[in-house]
């Protein structure tokens, strides 16, 4: 049986050689055309012998053996294989982009270089009011006055009737939607407001004669705001020098601050808002209007103010210009760019010493700090919002530049100055120092003791404004003098009538009759600008805190 089995593979072998053999010399000599047919018959005979070894089955059919492969693959590879054809095939399909809208700006005036708008902050700024002015439109609908920018400023005549100053302020309605419940809305007598209610008519000609006013200081003022209102430029806004500009410009003692519009402009608009004036009502609320206009169309996106020459100083001054005209007025188009205004003055202190200075958020001095703090009580008037931790701030400022306890003030550094100690202890007074605190009634007897000054208007500026509020003798000794030397040297004929220079202090020098003028004007309007903080029937008005 062994040889019948041996002899049974040697002859299987034999066919298989055999078999190869003839499938060569076949291929050899078929026609090129006939390849194919050839090859599939191969594959016929040789799927068809089932005798032939596992060796021989696999050096035949290379192609089974791959199947066989596949089919033994787990399923995980396949899987695999599939999803990776699949996002193959999606990655080359092209979707259509949908078209993306476009942001378009439009410029109100193109011919104009738009300013570069500063790097600001408004983390913890309280919001603007949605509230859009545009000074290039003016209309009975949809702007401050039917006034346009560019006509003449009209001859106003000359007045000196109490009576007929204009309008008396009632911020009752307003106050009853913003105002907090327990500070700003009082009674006055039978007039509600704020501390700017002494502006109205009703109750100017009273304070001027309860508070020491008398018809030549209230003369005064009139020839003043004529002075004022007939230098200003066709845009709606000043210059301190003053000789620029179109018709009778002769004045004398011209600043040479050119650039600071802004601070010109709030310099000169302060005296009619003292007087009680706006762009609504009043003998020139056309000069108003326009002011306000120009200050508004100077004013950035951030709220500022600042400007090249007047620095800080122009946009604390264009501040309370703004928050005042909107408490006066109560008109909505103002609380957008008041507000802004305030959030600016946030924005720009000084965040380790709490004051303020030329840049914004850089170490501060009292001189700043004192305009910025009385456009913020100035808004705070308006029921604007002031947030308290600036006011502890500007109190922190305060403490580090005072002396003899907070009876004397230096400009950046503890000091014991005339004028800064004016500006320290007003700013003490609005945040809240009572009447009786030992530290003003030192204050108050340095200042008695100087009493008014001939040759530098900013100190009688504060100084006024601090006897003023204390009131008493120490009151009436200043006002007697300040008001009678006032009344005396203001200038009485020719194209400086109405005005004054009254040379000695920096800002005389750089801004000139201007200058002087708008502060000598102020003084006189002490007795009706700002209700005593210290009145009988006034309430606690300093700043919440």
């Amino acid at each position: 049986m062994a040889v019948v089995g041996r002899k049974t593979d040697r002859d299987a072998v034999s066919a298989k050689q055999a078999s190869l053999e003839n499938r060569a010399e076949r291929a050899a000599t078929a026609p090129a055309d006939h390849e194919g047919t050839e090859q599939e018959d191969a594959g016929s005979e040789d799927a068809g012998s089932e005798d032939a070894g596992s060796e021989d089955y696999e050096e035949i059919a290379p192609t089974g053996r791959d199947f066989m492969l596949f089919m033994a693959a787990p399923s995980w590879m396949i899987s695999l294989i599939v999803h990776m054809i699949c996002i193959f095939l999606l990655a080359m399909i092209t979707l259509p982009q949908p078209e993306r809208g476009r942001t378009v700006l439009t410029v109100a005036n193109p011919s104009k270089e738009p300013e570069a708008i500063e790097k600001f902050e408004l983390n913890q700024i309280v919001e603007v009011p949605d509230m859009t002015i545009e000074p290039s439109r003016v209309g009975p609908t949809d702007a401050l006055t039917t006034t346009t920018l560019d006509v003449e400023v009209p001859d106003v005549s000359l007045s000196t009737d109490l009576d007929a100053a204009p309008i008396q302020i009632d911020l009752t309605a307003i106050a009853e939607r913003t105002a907090p419940k327990n500070v700003l809305t009082k009674a006055i007598g039978t007039t509600t407001g704020t501390g700017l209610a002494g502006r109205g008519a009703a109750m100017r000609s009273e304070m001027v004669q309860k508070y020491g006013g008398n018809a030549g200081s209230e003369a005064a003022v009139a020839m003043a705001l004529k002075w004022i209102a007939a230098h200003q430029l066709p845009d709606g806004g000043w210059c301190f020098d003053h000789t620029i500009g179109p018709g009778s410009r002769l004045s004398p003692n011209p600043g040479g601050l050119r650039e600071a519009r802004n601070g010109a402009t709030a310099m000169a608009l302060l005296p009619f808002l003292g007087a009680g004036q706006t762009h609504l009502e009043g003998e020139y609320k056309e000069v108003v209007a326009k002011g306000l206009l120009f200050l508004i169309a100077q004013q950035k996106a951030s709220g500022s103010l600042h400007e090249s020459g007047g620095a800080m100083y122009s946009h604390g001054l264009a501040s309370i210009v703004l928050t005042e005209a909107y408490a006066m007025s109560q008109d909505r188009k103002l609380a957008g760019p008041a507000q802004a205004a305030c959030n600016f003055i946030v924005y720009a202190q000084d965040p380790v010493g709490g004051g303020w200075r030329y840049g914004p958020r850089t170490s501060g001095d009292t001189s700043v700090v004192g305009w910025q703090l009385m456009a913020l009580k100035s808004g705070n008037m308006g029921y604007l919002q002031v947030p308290g931790n600036v006011i502890i701030g500007a109190g922190r400022f305060l403490d580090a530049v005072q002396t003899d306890g907070g009876a004397k003030y230096g400009y950046a550094t503890p000091g014991a100055g005339p004028a800064t100690t004016a500006v320290g202890l007003l700013c003490r007074m609005y945040m809240g120092w009572k009447h009786d605190h030992t530290a003003l009634t030192r204050g108050i007897d340095y200042l008695d003791k100087s009493g008014p000054s001939d040759s530098n208007m900013y100190y009688n500026y504060y100084a006024t404004q601090v006897m003023r509020h204390y009131g008493g003798e120490p009151w009436d000794r200043w006002n007697a003098k300040m008001r009678d030397f006032l009344v005396k040297t203001q200038s009485s004929d020719g194209p400086a009538r109405g005005s004054w220079y009254i040379g000695g202090d920096h800002g005389a020098e750089r801004g000139g009759r201007l200058y002087c003028t708008s502060m000598a004007t102020m003084v006189l309007e002490v007795y009706y600008r700002h209700l005593p903080i210290y009145g009988k029937n006034v309430e606690d008005d300093e700043f919440p805190l």
